[in-house]
C-alpha cells in the first residue's frame, strides 16, 4: 500500500535516516514514510527475518534501503551499523530511536535478568545508538536524532522496567541536547499513547481486552495507528 503524507515527496531528498527497530510496527510505518519523502533509509533489528517484508515494500516503491541485523544492546554491533550506513550512504542526517520491547509483569516478579533486559534495550541502546551517530558523522556535520518513549508520565502498573528505561531516555535526551547543540545535533523525543501496532499481538489476551476496554474512557475511542505516529 502506498504511503499517503501531509508532506511534499521531495522533502527528504538526498537525505538518509537510520531507524532501529525499522522492520516492524512504528518503525515500519516511519521508514516507509521517510522513503516516501525521498529519503534513503537504513533499518536494522535483532532479526533480518523482521527486516525483509519492510526492505521488500521499500524497494517495490523505488526506495533506497539498508537492512541489517544489529543488536543495540552491544555496543561493536552499533558502531558495526553506523559504519555500514555511512559506507553505504556517505552521510548521516538523522536518527531514530525506536527499538525497544518490555512485557508486562507485577513489579514484584519483574526478575534481575529481566529487568536487566528491558533497560538494555530501551535505555542502554538508545544511548549508544546515539553516541555511534554522533561520534562517526554528526559530530562534525550536524543532524537529528528522535527517541520514540511512551506515555509513562503519571506511571504505568505491570511496565515499571520500561517506564524507568523510558524516563531515562527522555532526561538523555535533554542533556545530550544541551552538550550536543554546539555541534549542530538536535534530539528530541516523541512519547505516544496506547498504538495499534504490531507488537499488541505479543502480549497475553487480557492484557490486549484490558488496553481495548481503557479506550471506552478515551475521547478519540480508540488507540492510534502506527502511520499516525510516523
Amino acid at each position: 500500500m502506498a504511503v499517503t503524507s501531509i508532506f511534499r515527496p521531495e522533502l527528504f531528498d538526498g537525505q538518509v535516516f537510520l531507524i532501529t527497530g525499522g522492520g516492524t510496527g512504528i518503525g515500519r510505518a516511519i521508514a516507509r514514510e521517510l522513503s516516501s519523502l525521498g529519503a534513503s533509509v537504513a533499518i536494522c533489528s535483532r532479526s533480518m527475518a523482521h527486516l525483509e517484508d519492510t526492505c521488500a515494500s521499500i524497494k517495490a516503491t523505488g526506495g533506497q534501503v539498508l537492512a541489517q541485523a544489529c543488536d543495540i544492546r552491544d555496543e561493536k554491533q552499533v558502531n558495526a551499523q553506523v559504519q555500514a550506513v555511512l559506507e553505504r550512504f556517505g552521510r548521516l542526517d538523522g536518527l531514530v530511536n525506536n527499538a525497544g520491547g518490555q512485557f508486562f509483569s507485577p513489579a514484584e516478579n519483574i526478575t534481575p535478568r529481566g529487568w536487566q533486559a528491558v533497560i538494555e534495550t530501551n535505555l542502554t541502546g538508545t544511548f549508544y545508538m546515539s553516541q555511534a551517530a554522533m561520534r562517526h558523522w554528526m559530530s562534525k556535520h550536524g543532524g537529528v536524532i528522535v527517541s520514540v518513549v511512551f506515555d509513562m508520565w503519571r506511571g504505568f502498573p505491570h511496565l515499571a522496567h520500561s517506564s524507568a528505561a523510558r524516563a531515562g531516555v527522555v532526561n538523555l535526551t535533554q542533556t545530550l541536547a544541551l552538550e550536543w547543540a554546539q555541534y549542530g545535533i538536535r534530539l528530541n523525543t516523541v512519547a505516544p499513547g496506547l498504538v495499534a501496532s504490531s507488537g499488541l499481538s505479543t502480549y497475553p489476551d487480557e492484557v490486549r481486552e484490558g488496553l481495548q476496554a481503557s479506550m471506552q474512557t478515551h475521547p478519540a475511542r480508540r488507540m492510534a495507528t502506527e502511520s499516525e505516529v510516523a
